[in-house]
């Protein structure tokens, strides 16, 4: 899919909508994870480096669409910003409307505007038109560098673009345009899909369209006891899907029947109760009544590890225990390393797994550790995204 980056567009002197994601995490006033910040940078300082005149927008959090509220403001963005550009940039405590139009044309050659979260205002959610109309006042061209939004049909990446003679990618889209299409169209072999998190339902149409193009799939996190009750196995008061359970098992018998090797955890880490429980390893596959699975055992790392040392292209989607807790951790962080150290074409799912590489040190070590959860997992289902299909063609 070759679409128009904004290497495309002559931005100098123009004023240029770069639709970011800067739904970063926030803790007393200040970004606790710049990560996506510091991953738009290099558009953002292409088109300043052009001349060009920079407005970024943004949503951030889920507020009600009935204006401003303070929980979810792009204010701390805006200090984390202005570490970066100093007083070249500018922030509106408005979205759209006369006052932020006249900002943005009173931009210098250099300087950047951050606009207010554009979910305070309910024509963002709802696709409208008319408040995509409003933005378009804005600036002169579109780039979206937002992926972790383009599965969805908000307003700003979905209904503004079309209002541009030519909307284009950033090299954050580009990017993981890149290497999504690269291992749905051309992984190199073996490949192995490792999928974890607590939901089947949230991984099924990922394994549906994984089954046609992997070697081997390694099962771990929550959903892996829903797969475990599809073969009759006891999972004692674990999470279950009991509504997926027979799906669960048609997948099992079509990676059978593909040839695919399907593999379940063999033993697990289990408590009685999350807070100071007790912790024990079972001795195999079962889990015994009044314990739950939090992650995988030490055996099941030991063979997940043997797959994925001849692998070359992995993908990465979910974690493999409640990672979050220390004692839950160790599957998640071996698996990480293993992944780091095969040599392979290694993609991260963006959210939690992308968590569990950064929390296991080897961040930078993987190829490719996506910006978007959600937008991830509906590219690995082979869907369409809508912010990406709206895009120029190169």
């Amino acid at each position: 899919m070759a679409k128009a980056t904004v290497k495309d567009l002559d931005v100098k002197g123009k004023r240029v909508f770069i639709r970011v994601d800067f739904n970063v995490p926030v803790a007393n006033g200040v970004v606790s994870d710049d990560n996506r910040i510091v991953s738009a940078l290099p558009t953002i300082n292409y088109v300043l480096k052009n001349g060009g005149r920079v407005v970024l927008a943004s949503h951030r959090g889920r507020p009600k669409g009935e204006g401003f509220e303070e929980n979810y403001s792009m204010k701390p963005v805006f200090l984390r910003l202005k570490a970066e550009y100093g007083d070249k940039i500018h922030y509106s405590e408005k979205v759209v409307g006369e006052d932020v139009v006249k900002m943005s044309n009173e931009l210098k050659e250099g300087e950047l505007l951050l606009i207010e979260n554009l979910r305070f205002e309910k024509g963002e959610k709802k696709s409208d038109i008319n408040f995509a109309k409003e933005l378009r006042k804005l600036s002169d061209l579109y780039v979206n560098d937002a992926f972790g939004t383009c599965h969805r049909k908000d307003a700003s990446v979905y209904v503004l673009p079309t209002l541009y003679e030519k909307p284009v990618a950033g090299f954050l889209v580009e990017k993981e345009i890149h290497y999504f299409e690269n291992i749905l169209a051309n992984p190199e072999k073996p490949y192995v899909a490792i999928l974890g998190g607590a939901k089947v339902s949230d991984k099924i149409p990922v394994i549906e369209n994984l089954l046609n193009k992997v070697d081997a799939v390694l099962i771990g996190g929550a959903m892996a006891y829903t797969f475990l009750k599809a073969k009759g196995v006891e999972i004692g008061k674990s999470i279950l899907e009991m509504e997926m359970v027979e799906l669960a098992g048609k997948l099992m018998e079509k990676a059978q029947q593909k040839g695919i090797d399907f593999l379940l955890p063999v033993d697990h880490v289990i408590t009685d109760k999350i807070e100071d429980g007790k912790v024990e390893i079972t001795l195999d596959e079962k889990i015994p009544e009044g314990f739950m699975g939090v992650d995988i055992g030490p055996e099941t790392i030991v063979k997940f590890k043997e797959v994925l040392k001849g692998a070359k292209t992995v993908v990465w989607n979910g974690p493999m225990g409640i990672f979050e807790i220390d004692r839950f951790s160790a599957g998640t962080i071996a698996i990480a390393h293993a992944i780091a150290e095969c040599g392979c074409v290694s993609v991260i799912g963006g959210g939690d797994s992308a968590s569990a590489v950064k929390k296991a040190g080897v961040f930078d070590k993987i190829s490719h550790v996506s910006t978007g959860g959600g937008a991830s997992l509906e590219y690995l289902a082979g869907k369409k995204l809508p912010g990406i299909e709206v895009l120029a063609e190169r």
